[in-house]
């Protein structure tokens, strides 16, 4: 018998964290929107006079955890982790609620406009840096176009544009052509990194509906459930499409354990949320970010991309630092980690880290 135990079994962060765990300093719950009451729950940590930090969390629909605190000297940073619309421990979620209640009044304006009501709360007056990876390196971006005034530096993890080709390249791959070769390389996708879960992704659509997948699973997502069974097949495709992203987030997935993506509760939150922002291409207008780029050309922006992201492909960090560069904002750093999508992977760890320990003070 051959024994492989000695194969690295996760890229996931182990030992590599400078700061340690740490209980946040002060929650709550702030509401900043009605019918529905759409209520942010966020948490503060580090120190309460420190340099302050908006912390962006990706999908949409990822939600905070507090780990997120971890990139962070605690002397230095006052840091603020909050679950955006619809997700997490804010309230009402999709999960609980429902989507016609917590998709309503959720869109990227809507969230844009909650980081402003969140920073005025907390009585951040003056520029913040502004950390988000995945969407909310998206988040980010749209937020410092819109509000420069507000950021003094922006830290970016794993570039999401947000593009039809991007989309296609994670959700749609060979998914038309599966039933009849599901190993074939038809289309580029993230699925010939992963094969053996893009099966469980693509197998939870029925053949005649693969030729657009994330529309055949917002049909699911849509559909009113009208007994238990319904509401099952709702959960599953929700689990599904969470598994997938999950899976795919790492380099080296943990083996067999899906953890939160697989949960009930954050499944639904987070598939249905990221099913309603593709359906209308983020809210965002054609090509807001690259050509509105250059009212960030004053802003330090740090960027850390994996290379071997099948989430968010390298490609996309390539499209916005060509754009930046176009418009006279080239970025203060730019690594390139041997790492995944996620942030917990070992190498981004230190990277990030190292920026943040590596900026000037404010003021």
């Amino acid at each position: 018998m051959i024994d492989f135990s000695g194969l690295q079994q996760a890229s996931t962060v182990r030992d590599e964290w400078k700061y340690p765990a740490a209980a946040a300093n002060r929650s709550g719950l702030l509401q900043v929107d009605h019918a529905p009451d759409h209520k942010l729950y966020w948490e503060e940590y580090g120190d309460p006079a420190g340099e302050p930090v908006m912390v962006l969390h990706g999908g949409p629909g990822g939600a905070c955890a507090p780990v997120m605190a971890r990139f962070f000297d605690p002397a230095r940073y006052r840091v603020i982790l909050f679950d955006q619309r619809g997700c997490g421990k804010s309230e009402p979620t999709v999960a609980a609620a429902g989507p016609a209640v917590a998709l309503t009044r959720n869109t990227t304006d809507h969230l844009v406009a909650d980081i402003r009501t969140l920073r005025d709360a907390l009585g951040i007056s003056g520029r913040m840096h502004v950390f988000g990876g995945s969407w909310g390196s998206t988040l980010a971006l749209v937020y410092a176009i819109r509000h420069p005034e507000d950021v003094a530096t922006l830290v970016l993890r794993g570039i999401f544009l947000g593009d039809r080709e991007d989309l296609l390249y994670m959700y749609q791959g060979n998914a038309a052509t599966y039933a009849e070769a599901p190993f074939s390389i038809t289309a580029p996708g993230s699925y010939v990194a992963y094969p053996e879960a893009w099966k469980p992704f693509v197998e939870t659509i029925a053949p005649a509906e693969r030729d657009d997948m994330m529309a055949a699973y917002k049909a699911i997502f849509d559909r009113a459930p009208r007994d238990d069974a319904d509401r099952l097949r709702q959960l599953q495709a929700a689990t599904a499409w969470s598994v997938w992203e999950g899976t795919i987030s790492s380099m080296i997935p943990p083996a067999d354990d899906p953890g939160k993506f697989a949960e009930a509760a954050f499944a639904l939150s987070f598939a249905q949320i990221e099913a309603h922002f593709f359906a209308h291409e983020l809210f965002l207008a054609p090509g807001e970010i690259v050509d509105n780029i250059g009212r960030i050309a004053a802003i330090p922006t740090h960027i850390v991309h994996g290379r071997f992201d099948q989430v968010c492909p390298l490609t996309q960090a390539s499209r916005l630092i060509e754009a930046m560069a176009g418009a006279g904002a080239a970025p203060a750093s730019f690594a390139i980690t041997n790492a995944g999508h996620s942030a917990m992977e070992a190498q981004t760890v230190l990277a990030l880290t190292a920026i943040m320990d590596g900026l000037p003070r404010l003021g």
